[in-house]
């Protein structure tokens, strides 16, 4: 059976006949991926996690676990993105595995929760949380810069991929090169402690322990997410066969070796329990090895890091609606490409207009919260498809195959059916609304099915 075409209704949009440009390389994936998942979660996660496990080990533990699980999903997402090279990632291989409602249901979550809010999440972290390091802002100018920030990326990457790709990969290189640095200013100035490595020891596990645990890695996984969000751009990808998974791959263990690395630097500097304490965790290492300007240089780390966290999304997440309009299953506008552009100029406008609205009437919690749950059930039914498809369609060619198969993938499974049950569990209000926006698109997905075979081929 052959890789399944937009349907006949969907190319009768006009400006959908064209084509997204495959101008994107392997540094590019590599970029888009490393850009993306380094956002704010570095830095605003450790704390947090300290607090829940306590000791230096756990603290560990939580980033190794979140790091693996984040590349065994990679090692899956490699296997659909080198066999669907298409515009849409995940929302092809989640149509190619259990038919167009699911695929739906997941652009349709991803639009109005998962990288909306993502983007709307990154944009009030950059004014509210680390600009005021730098210049005060008052609640109603931290909001004008938040849609500022936005505006400039939509900007951006209607311009042209080209352009959002060379955003994404100038800040990636800066973020990349600063957290490298601040981990060897660490070891070379900072008067630190190793026995902050072991010390304290671990509690005897316990119900209360496991469950700190689980609490500990689903702020990890947060800080890792985003190397899904390259797939949505394999339309424009050269060679995706070889340039998907190598930069799926490489991008991934990259990230998972500086997340370790740099948690180590904090361990050196401040035990444990004093990470516990500390909401700018970075900035107050720094301010140990080399004074007040290694606070200063990191606030500015931040900014560039959340930007690229923000672009990444903007750049990649229209890509996705871009393809469901192609299947009849959107508003028809966002299959247009741009006439001299040939960027999805439309689905672009979109998804920056509506995380304009969520940034400025969402918390950042509830928002982060809606990401996390929405996400996780539609990661694990997406590595789900790697063992569907290899059951449907055994003859589906596979430039590359997942190492560890099935072991892997059915690990991965396991830990987003976890997440998502723990969510639900923990938080669950603001998890039963995120259920209720996935569920409010059935309805949608019965419209959309309607027009479609009301219009003409």
């Amino acid at each position: 059976m052959a890789m399944t075409s937009p349907e006949p209704a969907a190319v009768a949009v006009g400006a959908a006949h064209r084509e997204l440009p495959r101008v994107l390389g392997f540094t590019s994936v590599v970029g888009i991926l490393i850009g993306t998942v380094i956002g704010s979660g570095i830095f605003v996660a450790p704390n947090r996690i300290a607090d829940l496990v306590g000791s230096p080990q756990l603290i560990l533990a939580v980033w190794t676990v979140g790091g693996v699980l984040s590349f065994f999903g990679a090692l899956a997402f490699a296997e659909l993105g080198a066999a669907f090279p298409q515009a849409g990632g995940m929302y092809v291989y989640l149509r190619e595995s259990y038919g167009p409602l699911v695929a739906f249901l997941f652009g349709w979550t991803l639009f109005f929760v998962i990288d909306s809010g993502a983007i709307a999440t990154l944009s009030v972290a950059f004014s509210a949380r680390y600009l005021p390091y730098f210049v005060p802002l008052s609640p109603l100018a931290s909001k004008f810069v938040a849609l500022a920030l936005i505006a400039v990326l939509v900007v951006v990457n209607i311009l042209g991929v080209r352009y959002g790709a060379a955003l994404q990969n100038l800040l990636m290189f800066i973020k990349f090169g600063a957290i490298v640095a601040v981990s060897l200013v660490v070891f070379v100035f900072a008067n630190g402690n190793t026995a902050n490595f072991v010390q304290p020891a671990p509690a005897a596990w316990s119900g209360g322990l496991v469950g700190n645990f689980g609490a500990a890695l689903v702020l990890s996984l947060w800080a890792y997410k985003g190397w899904e969000a390259v797939t949505f751009s394999s339309g424009e990808i050269k060679n995706p066969q070889r340039n998907m998974p190598l930069g799926l791959l490489a991008g991934t263990a990259v990230v998972v070796v500086l997340y370790i690395s740099t948690n180590l630097a904090y361990l050196y500097v401040f035990p444990a329990g004093q990470i516990a304490k500390s909401s700018r965790i970075a900035a107050d290492v720094m301010n140990v090895a080399i004074g007040p300007i290694g606070a200063s240089l990191i606030a500015g780390v931040i900014l560039c890091s959340i930007t690229g966290a923000a672009n990444g999304n903007v750049l990649t997440a229209p890509r996705v609606f871009f393809a469901m309009a192609r299947d009849g299953l959107f508003f028809r506008k966002f299959a247009d490409l741009h006439p001299k552009l040939l960027t999805p100029h439309v689905s672009i406008l979109a998804t920056g207009a509506w995380a304009a609205i969520l940034s400025v009437t969402g918390t950042f919690e509830q928002l982060a919260t809606y990401v996390i749950f929405g996400q996780w059930i539609f990661f694990g039914l997406t590595v789900g498809s790697v063992i569907v498809l290899r059951r449907t369609r055994p003859d589906l060619p596979r430039p590359y195959r997942t190492w560890g198969y099935p072991v892997t993938p059915v690990v991965f499974i396991l830990a987003a059916l976890y997440i998502s049950v723990s969510t639900l569990v923990t938080q669950p209000l603001n998890a039963l609304a995120g259920l209720a926006i996935i569920l409010a698109g059935v309805p949608a997905y019965a419209y959309w099915q309607r027009h479609r075979a009301s219009t003409p081929a």
